[in-house]
Parts: C-alpha cells; structure tokens; sequence
C-alpha cells in the first residue's frame, strides 16, 4: 500500500499521519484494518470469535458495549459460522447506540492494524510505539497475533 493508499484507511488525522510516517520508513508494510462501521464491526469481531469464544472478553477492556458482545456470543453456542456470529454481534453493536463506540477505537478512526512481519519486527514495533499520539500497541489480541495501534 503506498502512502497515498493510507488515506482510503478512513483514519483520524492523528493516526493517519502515524500511519504515513509508518509507511514512509517501511513501505513493505501493509496496513489490515482502519476506519470500521458496526457491520465491519461485527464481521470482524466474528473472524477472531470464531478460533476462540472468549476472544471478546480476552481482548476488549471492559465496557457495556464488550459485555454485551460477549454474552450474545456466550448466550448462542450454535452459531459457529463467521456469518450468523457476525449477524449476531452487529445487531447487537447497533443495538448499544453510541455504547457501541467503546468496543474499538475502530469506529472512530482512532486505531489501524498493520500485518505482522518477521522481517524487521522489533524494529517495526519500536517503531510503531513511538509514532506520535499512539496511545497503545498490542502485538496479540485475546491470544491472536495482531498488530493493533491506536491513537
């Protein structure tokens, strides 16, 4: 993705300037997930659900809108597609109103995740702790390899 392509991310002018920088010292990098709504939410909430049921409550601070998600998931031990568990947590993300927004700093713009590599990963992850305004680098989310920054 070329610095040029990070705009099509949806971010926040903080976290896009981040994500720039980022991309301008390791262009190889590719950049996963910016900006979501409640759908993209959900649909991805469920990808990561479906390898780990407790995925949520092991990834999410707590919140109304992560207790919720992770009861519904909890309360529907039948859906085990990525298509009925992303149906469920989108309703019930909608269903939250402006609670929803504590699940992801996704929603706001505020976060981006970026590929894992091996090639230069200590490197890259310094890296990506010291952009300007990050706020928080996980390398893994609820036992899942993700590189996740949010601003």
């Amino acid at each position: 993705m070329s610095t040029q392509d990070v705009s099509s991310l949806g971010l926040s002018p903080v976290a896009q300037k981040a994500a720039e920088a980022l991309l301008k010292k390791y262009p190889h990098l590719e950049f996963t997930s910016g900006l979501r709504d409640l759908d993209h939410q959900g649909a991805a909430m469920a990808g990561n659900v479906i390898l780990n049921r407790q995925w949520i409550q092991e990834t999410y601070a707590r919140s109304d809108a992560a207790a919720a998600c992770q009861r519904w998931v909890d309360d529907n031990p039948d859906a085990k597609t990525k298509a009925d568990i992303a149906a469920g947590l989108q309703t019930t993300l909608k269903e939250l109103g402006k609670k929803a927004g504590q699940i992801s700093k996704h929603l706001t713009g505020d976060a981006f995740d970026v590929k894992p590599v091996t090639k230069d990963a200590a490197a890259i992850k310094k890296a990506i702790r010291e952009l300007p305004g990050c706020r928080k680098f996980l390398e893994r989310e609820g036992g899942l390899v993700r590189w996740h920054a949010e601003f």
